[in-house]
């Protein structure tokens, strides 16, 4: 469209050099044939939005940003807005990478950085994302010109090569740790990576790059038959890595590539795709933002709609060196977790504590203890007096009524005949 535009502004200045009565019939025709189709497709084409600089969570038309800032009014998320620190890497940019790093753009990510070395490819229309148009681009390069209308405000960065060959590897590798300084914002290396591939090759690259620089990353993962899927999240020595408990392919040594048969391609699903790529990315915010539950392994069967979960801890043995130095460092800062463990609760109590459980008391309803309601009776028998000539009805709660005493008419003997003289004085008289 750009060189149709340039065209057109050389062929309109050239129009202005001469008159109208001068210029061919048939030239003025093709020439306002170009013009028209040229305004058809500028109307016709994406809008791009400006940049924002500061998320807004008014409630306006015109704020991209006012229904997630929603979630810090409501309490699920403290401070939405440091998505915007954050960078996150997606490895595969297929049925599962694609529609993720979609949902992270539209959710305000920082910086996206995407791996891939495959292109656009008409097989590829069967699932979400990509376009007819952009048929022959790379993966990567198409996503960048999709995310980028969607989203200015993401720091986008391509990566068209495979990470299996020893120079990706090296590069893989020194750009998730790398500083990038993009405008006001300054990245330092990743904080998340995110596997979408659909190789195992590949997963066991990610596993040791993740490994050997200590980096917390979601596999993910969806069947040949395309009616299941998995998310799994790896964190170097606290859970299982992808050679911990490594897949029959993988642990038999078979190459993968010797399984596959010509014609025969696996199925896939958009309605699949969607939802594993769904379950990956509301981890993957719930991990970086701290709210929720972060499921360490979540499985999904499309024919049942069952979500199997179980978690996997480290092997003792297993074959990466790399993961046994994680899990020693991960046992060595168990002290120091336990500390702050136990400083998180003290926190929290506190705040229990000081919050006011009901912020609305129209009729000013107040608990005191045993203690303030005998000081407060006490008060109230001693101030409350009555005026002179009132007497209280009914016994007051604070004293037990003691019976009258009667009076004493005179002394009885103990003696019995004292007491036989006695009464013999009282018949006579």
């Amino acid at each position: 469209m750009e060189e149709e535009l340039r065209a057109m502004a050389e062929d309109l200045e050239e129009f202005k050099r001469i008159s109208r009565e001068s210029v061919h019939a048939d030239l003025f025709a093709q020439l306002q044939r170009r013009v028209e189709k040229i305004t058809s497709l500028a109307k016709s084409g994406p809008i791009r939005r400006s940049k924002v600089k500061d998320m807004s969570a008014e409630v306006v038309d015109s704020n991209p940003y006012s229904r997630l800032m929603a979630l810090q009014r409501m309490g699920i998320v403290k401070d939405y807005e440091r998505i915007r620190n954050f960078s996150i890497a997606i490895v595969g940019i297929g049925g599962v990478g694609s529609v993720a790093a979609e949902m992270l753009t539209r959710c305000g990510i920082g910086r996206l950085l995407l791996y891939d070395y495959d292109t656009v490819e008409l097989a590829n229309m069967n699932r979400l994302f990509f376009r007819p148009d952009q048929v022959g681009m790379t993966k990567t390069d198409a996503a960048v010109q999709t995310l980028s209308d969607i989203n200015p405000d993401v720091v986008l960065e391509s990566y068209s090569m495979n990470i299996t060959t020893v120079k990706g590897f090296e590069t893989f590798t020194k750009s998730l740790t790398c500083q990038n300084t993009h405008s006001s914002k300054h990245f330092i290396g990743v904080d998340l990576v995110l596997s979408c591939v659909d190789n195992y090759e590949a997963r066991m690259v990610v596993n040791q790059a993740c490994n050997e620089i200590n980096l917390t990353w979601i596999e993910s993962g969806v069947s040949e038959d395309a009616v299941s899927g998995h998310i799994q999240l790896l964190i170097p020595g606290e859970t299982a890595c992808f050679a911990c408990v490594p897949p029959l392919v993988v642990a038999s040594g078979v190459d993968e590539k010797t399984l596959k048969r010509d014609g025969v391609c696996a199925a896939s699903l958009p309605t699949t795709m969607g939802v594993i790529a769904g379950l990956l990315v509301q981890n993957a915010l719930k991990f970086l933002l701290k709210f929720g539950h972060v499921s360490p392994y979540l499985g999904y069967n499309a024919l049942k709609d069952f979500f199997p979960t179980m978690s996997m801890k480290p092997n003792l043995q297993c074959s990466n060196n790399s993961c046994l130095d994680r899990q020693r460092e991960y046992v060595s800062r168990k002290p120091e977790r336990d500390a702050a463990a136990k400083a998180k609760e003290a926190e929290m109590l506190s705040e229990a504590v000081e919050t006011a459980l009901h912020l609305d008391n129209e009729w000013n309803i107040s608990i005191v203890g045993d203690d303030d309601v005998e000081s407060s009776n006490a008060s109230s028998s001693t101030s409350g007096m009555l005026p002179d000539g009132l007497i209280h009805e009914l016994p007051t709660a604070d004293f037990h009524q003691k019976a009258p005493i009667a009076q004493d008419s005179g002394a009885f003997p103990d003696d019995l005949d004292e007491l036989r003289k006695h009464l013999d004085a009282l018949n006579a008289a």
